[in-house]
């Protein structure tokens, strides 16, 4: 109930926050990571970000590695999001971030959750954010850095 609480109230407030640009400043994949559910957070971010004026892709909640990497080929964004409310859910993020690696992509990663920390996202390569409102900061760095 919660969350369907939440959905309702981020598709009422999306048409009434203020974009602050025209242009896109620049794109940002987003997903929730395989085997993980909960998304409310990542689409608090992607609400801030659109904002914001950055382009963003969302892939939704439980996305398949395989999905991520495709998508990244072919848009090519400035930096990936990767989000996961549970331990069990999080390693993904290192997997995804591995493949990518692999297949030469070199794009920056953003990742966070309830369960994320600094020290995980420092051990598998990637930024980290706390919340939304640091998410939008950290992309703004890494897009600027």
């Amino acid at each position: 109930a919660a969350a369907e609480a939440m959905k309702k109230a981020l598709a009422y407030l999306e048409p009434l926050l203020k974009k602050t640009a025209a242009a896109e400043k620049g794109k940002v994949i987003l997903a929730t990571v395989r085997g993980d559910i909960h998304d409310i957070g990542k689409n608090i971010v992607a609400l801030l970000l659109r904002n914001y004026g950055y382009c963003v892709i969302d892939l939704g909640k439980d996305v398949r590695d395989d999905v991520i990497i495709e998508a990244a080929k072919k848009e090519k964004p400035d930096v990936i999001g990767l989000s996961a409310l549970m331990t069990t859910t999080m390693v993904n993020m290192k997997e995804v971030i591995s493949l990518a690696r692999a297949q030469g992509i070199k794009t920056d990663f953003l990742v966070g959750g309830a369960v994320v920390t600094q020290a995980y996202a420092d051990s598998i390569g990637a930024s980290f954010a706390k919340d939304g409102v640091a998410a939008v900061k950290a992309i703004e760095h890494l897009i600027h850095k």
